[in-house]
């Protein structure tokens, strides 16, 4: 067995139910496209690595995605404690080193996920910074549930709250390079996903038409 493992958090592709910020802009249907292409560059990017993988759908496993990989549903109450439940369980299997990833990044390829696991071979912890100082990507190299317990999610302050407490804990870590995940409709103008995807611009423009 790989002693590597990386898990994807995918919200189940429905209707009014992916991207609920940027829809306010450009409508559930143009949201839930939007979702639906970013979902494709993921596996794209999980396509190229050559490691163990699982999908952690949001709400049921659609067994039409994702063929080939090992697939569960999300347990806990919050991001928090469904990220935990996926480590405990993924350490508990025997791997040794494990990453964890949205399914929203524009940006995100095989690299950033290598890298990820590379520094977990040195630090107990590696973090994808997001622009809007969050995450994008969690790694672990041994199961530390300080980082899930009692952080302010979605909120600005999350990773460096998250990184004051492993320096008090004089827990060891290392950052990535910083992307930008798409919440609003001003993430989506100014990512070179967006510029560069002309049949995207259109169908956003033929459901504002």
């Amino acid at each position: 067995m790989s002693k590597e493992l990386v898990i994807v958090f995918v919200k189940n592709i429905k209707l009014g139910k992916v991207k609920t910020r940027l829809a306010k802009t450009i409508g559930n249907e143009g949201a839930f496209y939007v979702y639906s292409e970013l979902v494709k560059i993921t596996e794209r990017a999980l396509s190229k690595l050559d490691t163990e993988k699982r999908i952690y759908f949001s709400e049921a496993v659609v067994e039409t995605k994702w063929p080939n990989l090992k697939k569960e549903v999300q347990q806990g109450r919050d991001l928090g404690e469904r990220m935990k439940n996926a480590f405990l369980k993924g350490f508990a299997d025997g791997y040794e080193r494990i990453v964890l990833i949205g399914s929203d990044l524009p940006d995100i390829t095989e690299t950033h996920l290598r890298e990820g696991l590379d520094a977990l071979k040195e630090k107990d912890i590696v973090f994808g910074p997001a622009e809007d100082g969050g995450y994008y990507l969690i790694g672990l190299s041994k199961m530390n549930e300080m980082v899930f317990n009692n952080k302010p999610w979605s909120q600005p302050s999350l990773l460096e709250e998250t990184l004051n407490e492993l320096n008090e804990n004089n827990i060891t870590f290392s950052t990535l390079e910083t992307l930008n995940d798409i919440d609003t409709f001003e993430d989506l103008e100014a990512s070179t996903f967006y510029k560069s995807n002309v049949a995207l611009q259109e169908k956003i423009k033929q459901l504002h038409d």
